[in-house]
């Protein structure tokens, strides 16, 4: 999948991931694309969640050996 901006919070705990995915979101322009790469289990909801509540598009969610990646779209 296409991103603009990649964003690798591996290693790190709630609520970081989310945090950092905040900030980085808010650098990038409506439209864009950010790939999110993180550990944390509970992160899933957790993304499900900020993308609920902040208007941003969850666009996929693949996990494959405890590696969670993200896809969100800034609108």
């Amino acid at each position: 999948m296409h991103c603009d901006r990649e964003l690798d919070v591996r290693g790190l705990n709630c609520p970081l991931p989310i945090l950092r995915t905040k900030k980085t979101l808010s650098e990038m322009s409506p439209g864009e694309v950010l790939h999110v790469v993180a550990t944390d289990p509970g992160s899933v909801k957790d993304f499900e969640a900020f993308a609920r509540q902040t208007g941003n598009e969850l666009l996929s969610t693949v996990e494959a050996n405890q590696v969670f990646e993200y896809y969100l779209k800034r609108k």
